[in-house]
């Protein structure tokens, strides 16, 4: 049996992972799961798949989720230092769904102590990648991808000949906006942007993917997860995310992944990885969807990837800076502190006013992190007042 942990497992990708464990329970022991601060979440799912060890970051909740798991062979563990505590316990595969930097450390963790890792935790490679792959050639970790388009390129990149790779192709939604006059782009709520026409995913994700913020993060991953230089890689708007990515060759020949937007898909390549399991995802017709449509992005519409761009090509903490003043933009922007077109504008901003040198490990990575954050909430209260 596989032993998994999951980082992350009350979020639609945890909660994924587990739908798919649950259906092979004779494959799979749970070692440890984690939670932000749903307990009952946590709860029903660590009784569902006797995990062993069940934590929730929330010291506050430490009670209720004993409560909560009482009678049950589940250990209860409780704040930041139980998550790398959890992370440490020996697993064949890990999952790395929490979202945000509060990631970091346990995914660190994880990475120093071996295995496999399946990577959903973007800020890993965008705030600290050379840190984080640095750790995990020090232990022998295998990172797989779980994003549906790196878990794609993945699966068409040719590792052992990487020379003979010209492109890689990232596709993107293009979000609910896409067809939107930038003019009235500002009025935009929240309630239109989390309504993701393709994918479920949570809020923030959703924000990211109606600015395109998550392309331009997944441009640096990218160039994290593989062996090409930043001018290689690409971006295609594909309405129907049919075609989750693509690697061109030197030949010409194009390589894709297809399948229908469901992330089990992904999490189940990585979660079978070297081999491939079934998954409950309907079968992709590609007769009944009859056209499959492709455009470049708008630089105008999407000031984001731009962003991203100049971040990854400035390096050192550009990187970090932006990732966390997009955090905080997007908070504000779900709470109705500041405008859609704001996001972006506080981003660059932020990106405009700090600069410091480029980190050599996680606590400055973390450093960083936390002083960008709070110069980009001094420009949110700027723009509340």
């Amino acid at each position: 049996m596989k032993r998994i942990t999951i980082l992350g497992a009350t979020g639609s990708i945890g909660t994924s992972t587990l739908d798919l464990i649950e259906r092979a329970p004779d494959a799979f022991e749970v070692v440890a799961l984690t939670a932000n601060s749903d307990v009952k979440g946590l709860a029903d799912a660590a009784r569902r798949v006797r995990a062993k060890v069940a934590v929730v970051a929330d010291e506050r909740k430490r009670d209720a989720l004993r409560e909560a798991l009482a009678g049950s062979d589940t250990q209860v563990m409780a704040g930041e230092a139980a998550l790398c505590e959890a992370a440490a316990i020996e697993a064949d595969w890990t999952m790395a769904a929490i979202v945000g930097c509060a990631g970091l450390r346990p995914v660190m963790t994880a990475l120093k102590r071996g295995g496999t890792m399946a990577l959903a935790n973007k800020e890993s490679l965008v705030s600290a990648g050379e840190v984080m792959l640095r750790a995990a050639r020090e232990s022998g970790a295998t990172v797989l991808p779980v994003d549906s388009e790196h878990n794609a390129v993945y699966q068409c990149f040719d590792s052992k000949a990487p020379e003979q790779v010209r492109k890689v192709i990232l596709t993107a939604s293009g979000g609910p906006f896409r067809d939107w006059p930038i003019d009235a782009m500002q009025a935009i709520t929240p309630e239109q942007a989390v309504a993701h026409p393709n994918w479920s995913m949570g809020a923030k994700i959703s924000v990211d993917s109606a600015t395109m913020m998550n392309k331009g993060l997944e441009v640096i991953e990218a160039f994290h997860l593989f062996p090409v230089e930043a001018e290689q890689l690409d971006i295609l708007v594909h309405r129907q995310s049919v075609i989750h990515s693509m690697v061109e060759y030197v030949d010409g020949s194009v390589i894709a992944q297809l399948g229908t937007p469901d992330m089990r898909t992904p999490i189940a390549y990585a979660l079978a990885w070297p081999r491939r399991m079934a998954t409950p995802c309907p079968a992709l017709d590609l007769a009944t969807i009859g056209r499959l449509d492709f455009e470049a992005p708008d630089p105008a519409r999407f000031p984001a990837l731009t962003l991203a761009r100049s971040a990854l090509e400035a390096g050192g903490a550009a990187p970090a800076i932006l990732n966390a003043a997009n955090e905080v933009a997007v908070a504000a922007f779900l709470n109705r502190k500041i405008g859609f077109l704001e996001i972006a504008a506080i981003v660059a901003d932020t990106l405009e006013r700090y600069e410091p040198a480029a980190p050599a490990d996680l606590d400055t990575v973390l450093g960083i992190d936390a002083e960008a954050r709070a110069r980009a909430d001094e420009r949110v209260k700027e723009c509340v007042a």
